[in-house]
């Protein structure tokens, strides 16, 4: 065949593997290596976000805030903002307490941050001030994130008896493979309470701290040493220890008239629970399938598991269900009842198989549509590249570290419709060149794959370039979308390796039975595609004025579309919301609410969920936080604890059992549970789990000052703002850093009347700890307890509920008189003092704030304004990208926007490399900016049609950083339509064809298969837009194809049209 001197390198390497075996064993190997990749790859629902953080607690007692800040925050931040590596450095100093938070950038090594602190903080403990009782260094991380929660409940025993259990079952399940940090959240204790009366420790010329002191001497175990007689060695151990709470209540305290006093004469013993300090409820709603009463309230207990990093969260998981169903027959009673209230093993292994269902309905979109538009033949050789592709992307994804998740997933559903654009530009090319018949069916298939390849590889490398850049975006959103620019170019290689081998082959051997079926060759000029598409053409390249004022109308559109976000009507946000199964009620109390309160509010708000219909079951904890999820680590909730603390962890039906979104049925709730929230001076927070990286809050404020003002000012400023929140419409959850008011009182030693009467200072304000905070003195010795059992010293509630009853604390003297409280000082009441909020060496105050319903760019912008008319004193600013959603929505949509054009000039880069040429780029690369026209507008029909409101909030379709993620892609996609379709031109003016009829030629030529990879990657994405998350991509990708597929047909040639025109003429 003469015309096989003239075909290229590519052509020749086709024809290897046209005529041997090769391509049968690339699929057999592929296959297999996805399959290895499929079952070997872990599988989580998000990908894992390494984000080193660690936590510096340091005790300084009795010391003030400021001289917590000045004598240990300061100092401590100044070394550690030497670090190398550090982010942020965050710090609260609060009476007689310190927490110093360094957050290292994303992606840092754990491990090597945590050394790094670790030599900062001993290396310099030689400056460490007197009077600091000591410190603690907690690194945090992802892997801390409990992965299954088990909440213990029972209709009759109470919280002790169920913590006791829980206590063992923790014990046992810990054995499981792959568990790490796990904890126990609610019930109280064992603890052996020593309860002091006032009135006989006096009778018996006894106080507080004589008890103490016999209780700490009288428990010690010591060996003593040993000794040799007659050839042998004999050990001495001298004690014991108290080994039961009778042996506590029958020592001797002390020695009254030459008489012992047991313990037993002056307190009272409790070998039982602890003083409630945190209470946990469970209840369950309509949801429930269960059987339990909608609505009643159950003693809970909640254990949390956390796994390794780096494994299977779906194994792990399920190995920790099982081993539960085990320890039911021999560690709880029957009488408990055991309630999975979080499984991310099983919601990971749940999305992932839908993510493998969708993924399944978008290639049989894509095979329908080619059997409808080019044969079930041409549609099998073209489904045959799918499988192929995913298989090696998957084992590509395994090697590279990532586990499989949804990021993943979506990455694979997304490069679905472009994989199997090569395939269908040759199948496409092969099949006409079989009508035309110019040449035998071998010849043809080479000749139709030459005719391709150099556009299809060019093609296909600026789809790459333009996924590229997406490796460069930075803080969270990075690695939480690092998937995307890894899977998308593997499966765009990989596709380019299967039109090489698989697709040339798999067309020759199964289309050359068609070929010479027809009667008469194919003619192009005699087909409906060629007549409508010279009809519209011709008129824009016969009148040159027409083709202008066609151009000037696009540019009008696109002007309109980029219009429409500002004029609001396509709404922006950084992250959608997500449709998970759960949700948190955050219930702030007054600083100054007893326990029993937190538990009435939070109760009065579980009665309410309780009636909700798409309520599974919910815990209230008060006290204490629950089991925190990625978003409770990144806003440190773990480290809140006290009397006003309260949340409520809410799980939900799963999202088959029911219609509404999590989303909408926060916006439901919000207005009942914002009213009851009221009637208790709550401050009221709905917290949705994130579908990405979390932040403070949506909307966050940082108020500074200047140099060397008070702290108290800084509160004040700070006030104003918050003043700006509650004003601003469509703002709620509206708080602060500052705490409330608290009434707090002092006593003020006499030193001259302590020194007459032989006591220090510490003799009377231990004895004062002693007797409201307790003490423990030591712990009863029990083998079998899991837990240390306590001993523990406290007066009675009914003995220290007011100063009067404090004041008539008595305290023995060296000579052995007793003196009142009352006699050795007074009580002063005030006020508080404030913790002092810091960040990156600076002072500031947060406020904070949602915006349920409304875009948060808005709610920014309008309290931007404001401030500009009521502007803060002089010296004090508001920062609001700092930390909230600004910060993340300014950084991600930055870094999107430049790897937006680095993908721009990497394409363009690429097509001047290729065509030699500097304007020929630019018509190719003009369809790019014209996807808005598809997708603004299209954002915006979405909003008049679905858009809607639940209850009083607007529930908005939101154009998100995924949509932004989608346009970034179309730009590789229309390049690549643009790119085929001016090399068609190319050919044909080579061949002689006069410019108009070259253009018109190859636009008809190219009209089928530019169409079919536009609608195949349409069907592709559409499975996508039923996913909360990336649905925004899915919608830029569908809304910017249909445009850009018509502009690549008609603007494109129209332009190339008149500046060659331009050239001959």
């Amino acid at each position: 065949m003469p015309e096989e001197t003239h075909l290229g390198l590519t052509a020749r390497l086709v024809k290897v593997f046209l005529l041997s075996k090769l391509p049968l064993i690339f699929i057999l190997v592929s296959v297999f290596a996805g399959l290895v990749a499929l079952w070997a790859t872990p599988r989580e629902e998000d990908p894992q976000i390494v984000v080193p953080m660690m936590d510096v607690l340091i005790r300084f007692p009795g010391a003030s805030p400021e001289e917590v800040e000045n004598l240990v925050v300061i100092n401590l931040e100044k070394k550690l903002w030497e670090m190398d590596g550090l982010e942020d450095l965050y710090a609260l100093a609060r009476p007689g307490f310190a927490v110093v938070t360094a957050k290292f950038k994303v992606g840092e090594d754990r491990e090597k941050s945590l050394m790094k602190l670790y030599n900062k903080v001993w290396s310099n403990i030689d400056q460490v001030p007197s009077g600091v009782a000591g410190w603690v260094v907690k690194p945090m991380s992802i892997d801390d994130v409990p992965i299954v929660t088990l909440s213990l409940y029972s209709a009759t025993a109470d919280d002790y008896e169920l913590r006791r259990v829980a206590d063992e079952l923790l014990h046992r399940l810990q054995s499981i493979p792959d568990t790490a940090r796990s904890f126990v959240v609610g019930g109280r204790k064992r603890q052996v309470r020593v309860l002091p009366d006032p009135v006989r420790l006096a009778a018996h010329g006894l106080d507080l701290l004589a008890v103490a002191q016999a209780l700490e001497v009288s428990n010690v175990n010591l060996p003593g040493g040993r000794f040799s007689r007659r050839d042998r060695e004999y050990l001495v151990e001298a004690g014991p220890f108290l080994k039961s709470a009778d042996e506590v209540e029958n020592l001797v305290v002390g020695v009254n008239q030459g008489r012992p006093v047991y313990l037993r004469d002056v307190a009272r013993m409790a070998d039982g629970p602890e003083e409630p300090v945190e209470l946990s409820r469970i209840a369950f709603g309509p949801a429930s399938h269960g059987g339990q009463p909608q609505g009643r309230l159950y003693p809970a207990v909640t254990l949390a598991l956390a796994k390794r990093t780096g494994t299977n969260a779906v194994a792990v998981a399920a190995g920790l269900l099982k081993k539960i169903d085990d320890l039911k027959k021999e560690v709880v009673p029957a009488h408990v009842q055991v309630q999975v209230t979080r499984n991310y093993g099983a919601t990971a292994d749940e999305k992932v198989n839908e993510l493998f269902r969708e993924l399944l309905i978008a290639i049989l979109s894509i095979t329908v549509l080619l059997t409808v538009f080019l044969g079930w033949r041409e549609a099998l050789i073209v489904a045959l590249a799918v499988p192929l592709t995913l298989a090696v992307t998957l084992l590509g994804n395994m090697l590279c570290g990532f586990t499989i998740n949804r990021v993943t997933l979506f990455a694979l559903i997304l490069s679905l419709g472009l994989l199997v654009d090569d395939p269908i530009v040759d199948v496409e090319n092969i099949h006409r060149h079989f009508q035309l018949r110019d040449h035998p069916p071998l010849e043809a298939t080479l000749v139709a794959v030459d005719e391709v390849r150099a556009p299809t590889i060019l093609a296909t490398f600026t789809v790459i370039i333009s996924f590229f850049p997406l490796f460069f975006v930075t803080g969270m959103m990075g690695p939480y979308m690092r998937p995307m620019p890894l899977n998308v170019p593997l499966a765009m290689l990989m596709s380019l390796l299967v039109a090489f081998t698989v697709t040339p082959w798999a067309a020759y051997h199964l289309l050359q039975k068609d070929y010479g079926r027809q009667t008469r060759p194919f003619v192009l000029e005699e087909t409906r595609t060629y007549r409508v598409y010279q009809r519209v053409l011709t008129p824009l390249l016969n009148s040159r004025p027409l083709s202008r004022l066609f151009l000037l109308g696009i540019v009008g559109l696109l002007a309109v579309s980029v219009l429409l976000p500002v004029a609001g009507l396509v709404p922006l946000k950084m992250l959608p919301f997500d449709n998970k199964d759960e949700f948190l009620v955050v219930a702030d109390m007054p600083e100054d609410i007893t326990l029993e309160g937190t538990q009435a509010a939070l109760a009065d708000l579980g009665g309410y969920l309780s009636r909700v219909a798409e309520v599974d079951n919910f815990i209230t904890f008060g006290g204490v936080t629950s089991p925190m999820d990625f978003n409770g680590l990144v806003r440190h909730y773990y480290l809140k604890k006290g009397p006003y603390v309260g949340e409520i962890r809410v799980n939900l039906a799963e999202k088959h059992r029911r219609q509404a979104g999590c989303h909408a049925i926060c916006l439901r709730l919000r207005p009942e549970l914002e009213a009851i929230a009221r009637r208790h001076r709550v401050r009221l927070k709905i917290v949705e789990v994130p579908p990405g990286p979390p932040v403070l809050q949506t909307l966050v404020a940082e108020v500074y000052g200047p140099p060397g003002a008070p702290y108290s000012h800084l509160i004040e400023e700070a006030g104003k703002v918050k003043a700006l929140f509650l004003g601003t419409s469509g703002v709620r959850d509206v708080d602060s850093s500052v705490e409330a008011d608290q009434v707090r009182f002092r006593f003020l030693v006499d030193r001259d009347k302590a020194a007459l009467s032989g006591l220090s200072q510490a003799q009377i304000t231990r004895s004062l700890k002693m007797a409201l905070d307790g003490e423990a003195v030591g712990r009863v010795h029990l083998d079998p307890e899991r837990l240390p059992l306590e001993i523990f010293l406290r007066l009675p509630e009914k003995d220290r509920s007011s100063t009067l009853d404090l004041g008539q604390i008595y305290l023995r003297t060296p000579g052995g008189a007793l003196t009142p409280l009352k006699e050795m000082g007074r009580f002063q009441q005030g006020m508080e003092e404030k913790s002092i909020m810091r960040k990156n060496l600076e002072r500031l105050v947060f406020v904070t704030g949602e915006t349920p319903g409304l875009s948060p760019v808005n709610a920014i912008l309008e309290l931007q304004g404001n401030l500009s008319r009521k502007p803060l004193a002089p010296g004090f600013q508001v920062k609001w990208s700092g930390e909230g959603e600004w910060k993340i929505t300014v950084d991600v949509f930055r870094d999107l926007g430049v790897a937006f054009l680095g993908a721009l000039m990497g394409i363009y880069l690429l097509l001047v490399l290729q065509t030699m040429s500097y304007g020929l780029p630019l018509v190719i690369m003009v369809a790019i900016p014209l996807t808005l026209i598809g997708v603004m507008p299209g954002f915006a029909l979405l909003n008049l049609l679905f858009a809607g409101k639940v209850g009083p909030f607007p529930d908005s379709i939101y154009f998100t950083a995924t949509a932004m993620i989608g346009m970034i892609a179309l730009a590789g996609i229309v390049v690549r339509n643009s790119i085929i379709l001016l090399d068609f031109i190319h050919h044909n003016l080579d061949r002689g064809m006069p410019l108009k009829e070259a253009v018109i030629t190859s636009g008809a030529v190219r009209f089928r298969p530019i169409v079919l990879t536009a609608l195949s990657a349409m069907f592709g994405s559409w499975v996508i837009t039923l996913d909360p998350i990336f649905s925004g991509l899915a919608w830029s990708f569908i809304f910017g194809l249909f445009a850009s597929t018509l502009f690549t047909l008609v603007v494109v040639p129209v332009i190339f049209y008149l500046l060659e025109s331009r050239k001959s003429g």
